[in-house]
């Protein structure tokens, strides 16, 4: 559910009781001039509830207690639930025995060992929800709510919400006197505002009612049990704040349209008429823009009209909010620093009012507002919290500004939050905000494959399945660090693994003989098909594509238009880090493959995989093998008699190319599997200018 308030009009005016029916025709006709659902209104407040984690505040349980603790003058009371509720002495109420004033330490000398025992039967009400560690909070004074009054079965006398106006109070003081109680007392609610003694009277049997039937299940239940469950969250929430100056209740589902109006029929005739049913193809919270509002009470940032921002950080005991003046940077001739600190602390005091709401935050909240210099600064800023502060129904206290421009303040805290209601608890680092990174557990890994060389004195070789992400601080920088592990433990490591796979993993999947593992590794045998994305064309190759899977490449004939497309793929070629294929059809048919050679899979790394740089080698010697047969200039020297590549024209037919510097220094580096490197070759530039002096004298 959302409660949408109208832009920038403050907090409705109450209208009463002879002028109800006047102000709801305007409003209504207000509604109709309106262009798109929603326009004109914000969203002041979220309510979420979960099937199966419905909110426990007002449900009435009989229970049974476990445990009392004469150091915290409390009692653990058993009511069923997964963890027990928290009873203090100051809510115990018992017949006969007085009830003190409320505060602690003012419990008039009662000690809880003297009113309770374990396995004592008990009957109380949850006031609070668990939230994390702490089970629910109880109370013995139990309360039925109905729409316009409190029923408490052990008060007395008729009390007047204090948010009401004095003159209001008064006139509900003067409806509600000689009514016939019996035994207890009620409160009359803020959504009394504007009703007569027949709607007092009218809900004082139906209050009674429902306690007589809660005596009864009392009666019948063995502890522990639940007797009496409060209303789901549409009819709660309706009951508690949808008075008269409001405008309408839209619900999108034909039964709880259906229970609403029932509901109201019941309580509050008059408001019948307000309750609509959404007809529209569009989806409701997408209409009134709720959805989007949804999105960012999940986000830390929060943006202020003028360029400021808000970052809300969550913490066990509290709530931080730091206001920061971002872009904003003053307006107008006259506009100087403390003119630029005040407007943005002012619109942050208005906009941390509304995120409290949105988000429903409680417990203790500290607000950092940018130091101001000047003390009538400060006391405006103050202000407008306060203002702000008005047009929210949760208790509130707030302290003065601190002289480093902190604010205090306590909200109450009575059910979970939006944001804990639709987040968990992140399962990678529990909560934490942050993980080792890669570097990290690549040390640990690193001692862990130490340690199982050594275990394992006759074994050649081992498959590790790990996060590629993790393999490249293996495999990077020319395996500089795998070349140093299999060194000094004279064993040979391959890896496998997905993108799937969590940071910290580690398994050792298969070992044997270094050719054993070496065949295990390979993720695809040629004639394979596999259905792949196409990430990116291939960087010589103009009619080749690649695709990548858990960081294995695989280069694609013919690929180079269907970049971004899902496609079937027959393996032709596999290497130890990359392979090559060919596009199929719908038929599973090769699709021709384009002129010249195909594009082969990467050479076999060094000792359990390479650092991507084989791939370039690759394409490097495709993209010169396949240039001259594409350009003007090849067919221009096969005429002439010439050879068709000028970078090749020192070397044999089948000699490698030559690569960047960086690629020839370290082929020609000694191999751990034994093989040795091809030798450096001279440059290719000397070649190329006796092949240009050739071309010219030809022409």
């Amino acid at each position: 559910m959302a409660l949408l308030e109208a832009n920038g009009t403050g907090p409705s005016p109450r209208p009463s009781a002879g002028d109800r029916a006047a102000a709801a025709a305007p409003q209504k006709a207000a509604a109709g001039k309106r262009g798109a659902p929603g326009s004109g209104y914000r969203i002041a407040e979220l309510y979420i509830e979960r099937r199966g984690g419905r909110s426990i505040v007002g449900n009435i349980y009989k229970g049974k207690v476990d445990n009392v603790l004469p150091g915290l003058e409390a009692a653990f009371v058993d009511i069923g639930l997964e963890k027990n509720g928290f009873l203090h002495v100051d809510e115990i109420v018992l017949p006969g025995v007085e009830a003190p004033k409320r505060g602690r330490g003012s419990s008039g000398g009662r000690r809880i060992s003297d009113l309770l025992g374990p396995g004592q039967e008990v009957v109380v009400q949850v006031v609070k929800d668990p939230l994390k560690t702490k089970g629910a909070r109880l109370s013995m004074e139990l309360t039925i709510a109905g729409r316009y009054m409190v029923y408490a079965p052990t008060g007395e006398g008729v009390g007047v919400s204090r948010r009401l106006e004095d003159r209001e109070r008064e006139r509900l003081r003067r409806q509600t006197a000689n009514l016939k109680l019996d035994d207890g007392g009620v409160i009359v609610r803020t959504a009394a505002h504007g009703a007569m003694r027949e709607d007092f009277e009218r809900e004082l049997k139906y209050l009674h009612k429902l306690h007589e039937v809660l005596i009864k299940r009392v009666a019948e239940t063995t502890a522990p049990g639940l007797v009496f469950q409060e209303a789901d969250l549409s009819v709660r929430v309706v009951r508690d704040i949808f008075s008269a100056h409001f405008e309408r209740a839209i619900v999108d589902d034909e039964k709880q349209h259906h229970r609403l109006v029932s509901f109201f029929t019941r309580t509050a005739p008059e408001l019948v008429e307000r309750v609509e049913l959404w007809q529209q193809d569009e989806p409701l919270f997408e209409a009134y823009g709720v959805d989007k509002a949804l999105e960012g009470v999940l986000s830390r940032r929060v943006d202020l009209p003028s360029g400021g921002y808000l970052i809300i950080d969550y913490a066990e005991a509290l709530t931080v909010i730091d206001v920061n003046s971002g872009s904003f940077i003053g307006r107008g001739r006259g506009a100087g620093l403390e003119e630029t600190i005040t407007k943005t602390n002012l619109e942050a005091a208005a906009e941390v009012v509304n995120q409290l709401r949105l988000r429903d935050i409680g417990g203790i909240i500290v607000i950092d507002f940018i130091d101001m210099a000047r003390a009538r600064n400060r006391d405006a800023v103050m202000k407008t919290l306060r203002e702000t502060l008005d047009e929210d129904r949760t208790k509130t206290f707030t302290a003065e500004i601190s002289k480093l421009g902190l604010v205090e303040m306590t909200r109450q805290n009575v059910t979970e939050g939006v944001r804990e209601i639709m987040t968990r608890p992140c399962p990678t680092c529990d909560g934490e905000g942050v993980i080792r990174s890669e570097e990290t557990i690549a040390i640990e890994f690193e001692r862990r494959l130490r340690d199982i060389a050594s275990e394992h004195s006759d074994t050649e070789a081992f498959l590790v399945q790990i996060n590629p992400r993790v393999t490249a601080e293996f495999t990077g920088q020319g395996s500089r660090v795998l070349h140093a592990l299999e060194e000094d433990t004279g064993k040979s490591f391959l890896f496998e693994g997905s993108e799937g796979l969590a940071l910290d993993h580690f398994a050792v999947t298969f070992e044997g003989t270094r050719e054993e593992v070496e065949e295990r590794a390979l993720p695809f045998r040629p004639g394979d098909e596999v259905l792949v994305e196409i990430v990116e064309p291939h960087m010589y190759d103009v009619d080749y594509a690649v695709a990548k899977i858990d960081g294995y490449i695989i280069s694609i004939a013919g690929a180079a238009a269907h970049v971004g497309e899902k496609r079937m793929v027959r393996i032709e070629q596999v290497g130890r880090t990359a392979a090559s294929g060919r596009l199929l059809d719908e038929s599973g048919a090769e699709l021709p493959a384009p002129d010249g050679p195909p594009a082969r899979p990467v050479e076999l790394a060094p000792a359990g995989g390479g650092d991507g740089r084989a791939a370039k080698r690759v394409r490097a010697r495709s993209r010169a093998r396949r240039a001259p047969a594409d350009s003007e200039d090849a067919q221009a020297r096969r005429e002439a008699g010439l050879s068709e590549s000028p970078t090749t024209v020192d070397s044999e037919p089948d000699q490698e190319p030559a690569v960047a510097e960086e690629e020839r220094e370290r082929e020609g580096e000694s191999r751990s599997d034994g093989l040795q490197s091809k030798p450096r070759r001279r440059g290719r530039r000397g070649g190329r200018r006796r092949s240009t002096a050739k071309a010219k004298a030809a022409e």
